[in-house]
């Protein structure tokens, strides 16, 4: 499949999204002895990495992975918040804005990137 930058991005979402789903999962494996959430994180993980080798053939490596983990923090801790009612406090939420923050000037402004 050729690399384009739309498909690019859409397997690097795709890798973030089975990250999140793979993560949230984890904290429901009681010490992976509960067989349901064990397996979807083991599954989604897998998933992840998958997506993931592909938008890192085109993008350096690096900028990968602080898109990957730095989206996976901030929509991991929206779906604990969300979902297991966890709550944050000011100083986290603001280091979770400084994420966002860099992110964005990853994509928006670096010329690693490739825009």
């Amino acid at each position: 499949m050729p690399a384009t930058p739309l498909t690019t991005y859409l397997f690097l979402a795709a890798a973030i999204l089975a990250e999140v789903i793979a993560t949230s999962a984890l904290a429901r494996t009681e010490n992976f002895t509960k067989l349901a959430p064990s397996l979807i994180t083991v599954i989604g993980y897998a998933i992840s990495f998958w997506l993931l080798s592909y938008p890192i053939r085109v993008l350096p490596t690096g900028i990968v992975y602080a898109v990957w983990s730095g989206a996976g923090i901030v929509l991991i801790t929206l779906v604990a918040w969300l979902v297991f009612k966890q709550t944050l406090d000011l100083p986290a939420i603001l280091g979770l804005g400084l994420i966002i923050a860099g992110v964005v000037v990853i994509n928006v402004f670096s010329k690693a990137v490739g825009h």
